[in-house]
């Protein structure tokens, strides 16, 4: 008998690699649109989880956002993701679901962690200002899944990602994160064949990327193989500033013009590098090079964005 898996939020950027990763595996996709399954409402969550019975769960549903978007919209950004994690977990547990890997964020570490960022890290101390509500979310269902480990015994896990790109991200210059913004920024200035583009914050700051089909793979071999209260970090341990990572891209566009830097916008945490040992010691690495992965993005962003605009 197939082991029946929940991606809930499978319609997001990582929601569809592990569709894309789990499809013909030995598991059976247990799938709901947002509009067949609101997880902020706690009745509605409740019913479906108990209708369709999973096996299994990855909580990969989430409302995300850059610095703009989290500076603008704390009160969404924390009350929305608050929800969709206690809703899905306390259903979970309702349903008996034997496996769960509840998907957390890099952001959860305190600003100034000590690099490369270990788990042990975790409310160590203060967290970034411009996206502290939507970590607080998301340690709250850290916390959760550990509580429900102690008190239940359940084989749950959490897991923190660091910056994720890749196929199906979102590209809108006020809402996206870092990497696909200035995709969209220099291939615009690229296109109007302007001299330069300006770009956020100073370029100095320092951050590690994930191929997001590279995380799909690291889920299912934690999925399977990881049993531990501690949460576990997925990441490549390799970064680059900033600037290194616009003139990538840059380069990958074609775009020869100047790049500036607005320094009166936010730069965020001066460095996020994540200690990756753990996951490695599963025997999972990550094997998308940022090249690779600027590229294949672009070319997916030009197929599924620009022509179909």
């Amino acid at each position: 008998m197939m082991n029946r898996i929940w991606i809930a939020g499978h319609r997001g950027m990582v929601g569809s690699s592990l569709v894309r990763r789990f499809t013909n595996s030995n598991y059976e996709l247990s799938l709901a649109t947002s509009a067949q399954l609101d997880l902020t409402d706690r009745a509605q969550t409740f019913n479906w989880v108990s209708l369709t019975r999973p096996d299994s769960a990855i909580i990969a549903a989430a409302k995300v956002g850059g610095i703009g978007a989290n500076s603008s919209l704390p009160v969404k950004f924390l009350s929305d993701n608050v929800l969709i994690a206690i809703n899905a977990l306390d259903a979970a547990h309702k349903a008996d679901i034997n496996k769960l890997l509840f998907l957390g964020s890099s952001c959860v570490y305190p600003k100034f962690a000590e690099q490369p960022i270990k788990e042990e890290s975790l409310l160590t101390g203060p967290l970034e200002k411009t996206n502290e509500a939507y970590a607080i979310a998301k340690i709250a269902g850290i916390k959760h899944v550990q509580a429900y480990r102690r008190q239940f015994g359940h084989k749950w896990v959490s897991a923190q990602p660091t910056n994720l790109y890749g196929f199906g991200d979102n590209f809108d210059f006020e809402t996206s994160h870092v990497l696909p913004a200035l995709i969209a920024k220099i291939h615009q200035a690229h296109s109007l064949d302007a001299p330069s583009v300006q770009l956020w914050g100073s370029g100095k700051p320092k951050r590690e990327f994930l191929f997001v089909d590279d995380l799909a793979e690291a889920i299912e071999v934690v999925l399977e193989k990881y049993d531990d209260d501690l949460p576990i970090n997925i990441g490549t341990g390799i970064d680059l500033e900033i600037r290194e990572l616009a003139e990538l891209i840059s380069n990958v566009v074609g775009f020869s013009g100047t790049i500036n830097w607005d320094t009166s916008k936010p730069d965020g945490t001066p460095r996020k590098l994540l200690n990756v040992r753990r996951v490695n010691e599963l025997g999972w690495k990550a094997k998308t090079s940022i090249e690779d992965g600027i590229k294949a993005t672009y070319n997916w962003y030009l197929d599924n964005i620009i022509k179909t605009a």
